[in-house]
């Protein structure tokens, strides 16, 4: 499957350290070369470089290290494709309007039955199972809410409809409008929050390394989403199945908790904790 990457924090970033460790599992270190994406929001604007070749090798991909883009919300993505042609339109993240502003998807699994677009105002661009479920979930929100609603009643909303999706197959996606970012797990998805104490981190997939001191002020805070651990001497959260999060200035802020550690805490399914 495909593998995501995602940042949310407080003050506006680059995420070159992330995503140059992030882009070798694109034909270096793993096998997700069938293209990649990567979206910046800046203000109510969405800078995006896609590309349908291997993320490791692309020139576009070069540009982000070249530009060191600051954002307050990134997400990215590196494609093995299960469904739809290796082609541009097929690519991550995509990104659609919802209440006048720009929302961006990425999504790692499988859904074995596409939902029903059939009555939908969306409709994908491409032919990937992914897209089809943004679609899906761009008329859900726009349909239960015609005007932007709060961010309690956001946050509810895409977990129902989540959940709903989570039934047709694997569905790991990362999602922002530029303000928050939220994130759910069906099989593998961790984070890790940085924030004064700053230190040094190592990359898992080469010798890369930085020491967060040399460029972190001390109220920063920075939290990074991946499909599998990009450093190697952090301490990373791992989701648990059905875990659904919600992320805003770098911090946790809304957490509906995975079965396995709902179990493990209470006993019971399906209790939600604010941050």
């Amino acid at each position: 499957m495909c593998q995501l990457l995602g940042m949310n924090c407080n003050t506006p970033t680059d995420i070159v350290f992330s995503f140059e460790g992030f882009r070798r599992r694109a034909g270096i270190t793993d096998c997700h070369s069938d293209g990649f994406g990567i979206a910046f929001f800046e203000g109510k604007g969405v800078r995006v470089f896609r590309d349908d070749k291997p993320c490791s090798s692309s020139p576009i991909a070069d540009c982000v290290k070249q530009y060191h883009i600051k954002s307050l919300n990134v997400i990215a993505h590196i494609r093995k494709a299960t469904q739809g042609d290796v082609t541009l339109e097929n690519t991550h993240p995509f990104m659609r309007e919802i209440w006048g502003e720009n929302w961006v998807f990425a999504h790692n699994g499988n859904l074995k039955t596409l939902p029903d677009l059939s009555d939908c105002r969306a409709q994908p661009i491409g032919s990937t199972d992914s897209e089809a479920a943004f679609c899906y979930m761009t008329e859900y929100l726009k349909r239960r809410y015609h005007r932007k609603p709060s961010e309690d009643e956001i946050f509810n909303a895409v977990y129902e409809v989540t959940k709903e999706l989570s039934q047709l197959g694997t569905f790991n996606f990362i999602l922002s409008n530029g303000q928050f970012m939220m994130a759910h797990c069906s099989t593998f998805l961790h984070y890790l929050t940085r924030k004064a104490p700053f230190g040094k981190a190592f990359r898992v997939d080469d010798d890369g390394f930085i020491d967060f001191n040399d460029y972190a002020k001390p109220g920063d805070k920075v939290t990074i989403i991946s499909t599998q651990p990009l450093t190697k001497n952090e301490l990373w959260t791992k989701m648990e199945h059905g875990g659904f999060v919600m992320f805003k200035d770098g911090e946790k802020v809304k957490e509906i908790l995975g079965e396995a550690k709902q179990i493990e805490d209470d006993g019971t399914l399906g209790n939600m904790k604010i941050a």
